[in-house]
């Protein structure tokens, strides 16, 4: 017989090969030697596994292992050592030595953050904010103008937009100054309260501003599909485009985008008869080739933007003799200063004044975040914080106002001119509103040698940048829902303005989501006398129609029992529900069988818990007969039916037999005690 020692050995050895399988100790057969743990050159006899006596007394493997005889099988450890015949205890491997892992660096604040600093390149940055700058001035001049305020106050602007919003932390690339999507409504504020009552309505909106940024509403402009910021890049530089045609020719712009769009032709024939005009052209045309082909000359002169390379070149041709096109004219800034007084914040006590308050903090925060939100698209650095945006753009206003300036907000145009020239950090903004300062106080005479043609050949460049059709087929590969809302997005800002046309993107992409997020399938059939619907998806008002048609199709069917399956619906709305609730009334009134499984909602009844004594395993049953985490509970209605009053019919008709049972996680079902 096996001593207790041996028998304790063995039958650990095959309690862990059991639970281990094949990974570690278990049954293996013997063999020849040499290849692996298990093998041995012969097959031993029970004498050499458990002795003499236990080879005499003629115990055979069965009434060890309950397997096949003991001789042909040695069963090993779970470290694939033979069992020791002596009941000593067999050596156990010495566990792997874990390598000391060196301490963690901690992280920068810019790391968590998902970005990471990066060398900051003076000369480029230099270089950047005098692309910017050039981009801005025709931008400040032109918009002004169309506001009806004086040209010296777009460049005030422009200088706090540099200068006070440039150094803030809310954006790192990201241009401010006066926009053209506030141009028209600065105009019709300009014509009804005077020019006097801008300042105090900008100064009273940055204040606003400053106090939604501090409670923190920034960031709920960051919940925006980029179909529709695609949308609002290509919608403002559409129009940009067709607006500064004009000016590249030395012509004065229509009016609205779809008014200059239609002009063009007339403009090319103006433009042709008149040879001033056609040399202002030549010269804004060229500016746009170049912008384009600039970055595909060899060598090191690429490093100088294309914008100062067309710059100086439109300078010497304007400078020739017999050549007499339109360039830039700036005033004296200081004279242009009107600092709001005593009656004019008395005014603020004025409801209408009140609502182009509201009115011009509500289009200068969107405007400015949903800008923020097109650049970050624009470049891979650090993101835009929102909040500290949405105070910057207050800090700037407010100055601008106790100015009489222009309203602030992010532009565009400038913004993508930053990106593209190689900007990196907010230096090139901040230099962009120095160079606008410096110029236009100390050299006044240099600013009026730059050619508008060729500032507006840069600004048509920047706008074919914006409009990017390329991203139209490509969006159509990737989504074509998404491209509608894309294209419908961009129609709307070219027909109406900015903020119009980005809340129809909104909406359009509302739409789409909830259109998808209501895919629902139902699916009828007759077996027998049961009518029976299977709808899964998310049953919310948009499919109740397609709802309305199943549920009269499985009651058209004329069976006296009718079962509707909503056990895979992972969401149906109160519309769903009554229509549900409304058809099996109607149809348990008219004495007809109907079995409702609802889907799982908050308000099903919880399944039934066994107890603890019920959870413990029988000799005969093996393990206990709880639900695994895959078991299945469908709640059926317990409504009763109308008209009955057999119970055993009530349970016939509500009951339903298989779905109703608990089953394992391989689907067997499964005995409850």
């Amino acid at each position: 017989m096996l001593s207790p020692g041996q028998e304790q050995e063995l039958g650990k050895g095959y309690g862990r090969g059991a639970r281990r399988g094949t990974g570690g100790g278990g049954r293996h057969r013997a063999g020849r030697s040499g290849r692996g743990p298990g093998r041995t050159q012969s097959t031993p006899s029970v004498e050499d596994i458990a002795g003499p006596d236990t080879a005499a007394s003629g115990v055979t493997g069965p009434d060890i292992a309950g397997s096949a005889p003991y001789e042909a099988d040695i069963w090993y450890d779970s470290y694939g050592n033979a069992p020791p015949v002596d009941g000593s205890h067999p050596p156990q491997p010495t566990p792997p030595t874990r390598q000391p892992q060196p301490p963690a660096k901690s992280r920068s604040a810019d790391q968590k953050r998902g970005t990471s600093r990066q060398k900051v390149d003076l000369a480029t940055e230099i270089t950047a904010s005098f692309v910017v700058f050039l981009v801005a001035l025709p931008l400040c001049i032109g918009v002004a103008v169309a506001s009806g305020a004086p040209p010296e106050l777009g460049i005030i602007s422009g200088v706090i937009g540099g200068l006070v919003v440039g150094m803030a932390r809310g954006s790192t690339l990201q241009v401010s100054g006066p926009a053209a999507g506030l141009a028209a409504l600065v105009a019709e504020a300009v014509l009804e309260h005077g020019l006097a009552m801008l300042g105090v309505i900008v100064l009273a909106s940055g204040v606003l501003q400053i106090g939604l940024g501090l409670i923190r509403l920034g960031r709920m402009f960051q919940a925006i599909s980029i179909a529709v910021v695609q949308g609002m890049l290509a919608g403002i530089g559409l129009p940009l485009m067709f607006s500064q045609a004009y000016p590249l020719a030395d012509a004065k712009a229509i009016g609205k985008p779809i008014e200059n769009m239609l002009g063009i032709v007339d403009l090319v024939g103006r433009t042709l008869a008149d040879p001033q005009k056609a040399i202002a052209a030549g010269l804004g045309v060229a500016t746009v080739v170049l912008s384009f082909v600039w970055k595909k000359i060899p060598g090191p002169v690429t490093k100088v933007p294309a914008a100062l390379v067309a710059v100086a070149g439109g300078m010497a041709v304007a400078s020739l003799p017999g050549v007499d096109i339109v360039t830039l004219k700036v005033g004296n800034l200081l004279a242009s200063v009107q600092v709001p007084g005593p009656t004019e914040f008395a005014a603020l006590a004025n409801g209408s004044i009140l609502a182009t308050v509201l009115t011009f903090t509500v289009i200068a925060s969107a405007e400015s975040l949903f800008t923020a939100a097109a650049v970050d698209r624009m470049h891979t650095g650090e993101r835009t914080r929102y909040n500290s945006e949405l105070i910057a753009q207050g800090v700037g206003n407010t100055i601008s106002g106790f100015l009489g300036a222009l309203p602030i907000t992010a532009v565009v145009a400038r913004s993508s001119a930053n990106v593209q020239a190689g900007a990196k950090t907010r230096l090139s903004r901040t230099l962009h509103g120095l160079w606008l300062l410096a110029f236009a106080l100390l050299l006044p005479n240099v600013l009026a040698l730059i050619p508008i043609c060729v500032l507006a050949g840069v600004l048509v460049h920047s706008g074919w940048k914006l409009f990017a059709p390329e991203e139209f087929p490509k969006m159509w590969r990737q989504d074509r829902g998404e491209l509608v809302v894309m294209t419908l997005t961009t129609v709307a800002i070219f027909f109406t303005a900015l903020l119009e046309g980005v809340l129809v993107g909104l909406a359009a992409g509302i739409v789409l989501a909830a259109l998808r997020m209501s895919q629902t399938s139902v699916h009828t059939r007759v077996e027998g006398d049961t009518a029976t619907l299977v709808m899964t998806g998310n049953a919310t008002f948009l499919r109740l129609p397609k709802l309305i048609d199943a549920l009269e199709a499985v009651g058209a069917a004329g069976t006296p029992r009718i079962r509707l399956d909503l056990t895979a619906v992972a969401h149906w709305d109160h519309a769903c529900r009554s229509q549900v609730d409304e058809f099996v009334a109607q149809h348990r009134s008219s004495d007809v069988r109907v079995e409702l499984l609802r889907p799982n909602t908050p308000n099903a009844p919880a399944p039934p818990v066994p107890a603890p004594s019920e959870a413990q395993p029988t000799p005969d049953s093996g393990p206990a007969d709880v639900p695994g985490p895959t078991a299945q509970w469908f709640y059926l209605d317990p409504t009763p039916l109308e008209g009955r009053s057999d119970p055993a019919a009530f349970m016939d008709a509500t009951a339903s037999t298989t779905p109703a049972a608990w089953t394992d996680e391989y689907g067997a079902p499964m005995r409850m005690h």
